[in-house]
């Protein structure tokens, strides 16, 4: 008997429950937008511990009649099942605000970049001075603590803790200088261990020295090491801190060094730069631009690669390696490098085109807005640098009279182009 009144019980409980919910779904399928932006409110002011009897007096009228348990019931479904898109309203007060947080947040990117710069300069202008002080003065006691092979570990050691603890740091500026100091002491004592040089200007000669030196060995040891130890903190501090994107683009960096370094790079070199140089061999021109040009061939063999796979995991990097290649295109435009070879500056710049042309229209297929602003900017100062060098094969700017038609040119090109990106952008990002 009891287990047929408990099943009755259940029964009439579940039925209730569902002409309970039926009935929520028949109220909320009949409100409109306004109706439901007022339940909104409503949810938002008991969640806020507000008083709304004078709220649902005002617009009570509004709704047809229904207990307050139902409109409690309506406006928290209405409040859990909506999502707000909030857009500023023009010159108001949160849209300054918004504004302003975007201004102080490049500040805070330039503070953090000017500071990395100045430690890095104080570190190179002081560096001997302060060993040789701790040496000096703090002596017999400290002479061995402070040695300059034991505090080269030490220094190493701190980098790595800088590292560690840097990624952990909530405030962006304090968080990113305390992490490329630690990268840069990683990079500079990984290098003096590894050249037994333990001055910042020997080993920085050292670098230079076996770039293009004739022992591998010793290459591999002061350049591809101290890159490979830097590429990987870098991929430590971007698995734990994803949102600093600028990493992206420095382990692509310390990457490349790591890998081009390779001494058998340079004997390859000549068989591969003259895909940018296919004419007159140049003996005239440096070969630091025969290795940016080799290097540069590989680059876009990478990139290459990476775009066909299609997956946004590279996105990152493939912005990354584009960038720098457009600044390499860019140098390697450049009249000065071809002084000796008219055809090979000719064949730079159709080459230089088409990659800009090609990378817009990537970056647009698989709307990369970085690299599309990276391509268009990358065309600006390309159209600027022809327009000076265009000049400099007739007349020198600082001689003659014609230097101030020649900043009117300036003024109406740059004027030009800021007409042709504006037209650009629309194209790109209102009218698709």
């Amino acid at each position: 008997m009891k287990k047929i009144v408990l099943l009755i019980f259940l029964c009439c409980f579940s039925m209730y429950g569902k002409t309970v919910s039926d009935s929520i779904n028949s109220h909320l399928s009949l409100l409109n937008e306004e109706q439901k932006n007022v339940l909104y409110e409503l949810a938002v002011l008991k969640k806020n511990g507000f008083n709304t009897n004078q709220f649902w007096l005002k617009h009570k009228d509004e709704f047809p009649k229904f207990d307050d348990k139902v409109r409690d019931e309506l406006a928290r479904q209405v409040f859990v099942n909506s999502q707000v898109v909030y857009s500023p309203p023009k010159d108001s007060a949160i849209q300054f605000w918004m504004q302003t947080q975007l201004l102080t947040n490049w500040m805070f990117y330039l503070s953090a970049f000017i500071a990395i710069c100045a430690l890095i300069a104080l570190f190179k202008r002081y560096w001997s001075l302060l060993i040789q002080f701790l040496i000096n003065r703090l002596a017999p006691l400290f002479k061995f603590l402070f040695s300059p092979v034991l505090l080269t570990y030490e220094l190493l050691l701190i980098g790595a803790a800088c590292i560690f603890y840097g990624c952990i740091i909530e405030e962006f500026v304090l968080r990113t200088v305390i992490i490329h100091l630690g990268l840069f002491l990683l990079w500079s004592q990984s290098t003096a261990i590894f050249t037994k040089e333990y001055w910042v200007k020997k080993y920085v000669y050292e670098i230079e020295n076996n770039f293009w030196g004739s022992d591998p060995w010793e290459t591999i040891k002061t350049i591809s090491f101290p890159a490979v130890i830097v590429t990987l903190a870098l991929l430590y501090v971007l698995f734990n801190v994803p949102e600093d994107i600028f990493y992206n683009y420095e382990i692509v960096i310390s990457g490349i060094a790591a890998i081009y370094a390779l001494p058998f790079w340079r004997s390859l070199e000549k068989y591969i730069y003259p895909v940018l140089f296919p004419f007159t061999a140049d003996y005239n021109r440096d070969r630091s631009i025969n290795s940016l040009g080799a290097c540069t061939v590989i680059a876009v063999v990478v990139v290459v690669v990476l775009a066909f796979q299609l997956n946004p995991v590279f996105n990152n990097i493939n912005a990354a390696l584009v960038s720098l290649l457009i600044l390499s295109f860019l140098i390697l435009s450049c009249k000065i490098n071809h002084k000796y070879s008219f055809r090979n500056y000719c064949y730079l710049q159709f080459v230089t085109v088409v990659f800009l042309l090609v990378v817009l229209f990537y970056s647009y297929f698989v709307r990369l807005n970085e690299i599309i602003w990276f391509s268009l900017i990358a065309a600006s100062m390309f159209i600027i640098i022809k327009y000076l060098e265009v000049f400099s094969f007739f007349s020198d700017w600082k001689r003659g009279r014609g230097w101030a038609w020649k900043l009117m040119g300036l003024a109406g090109l740059l004027w030009l182009m800021g007409k042709g990106i504006l037209y650009v952008s629309e194209m790109l990002f209102i009218a698709t």
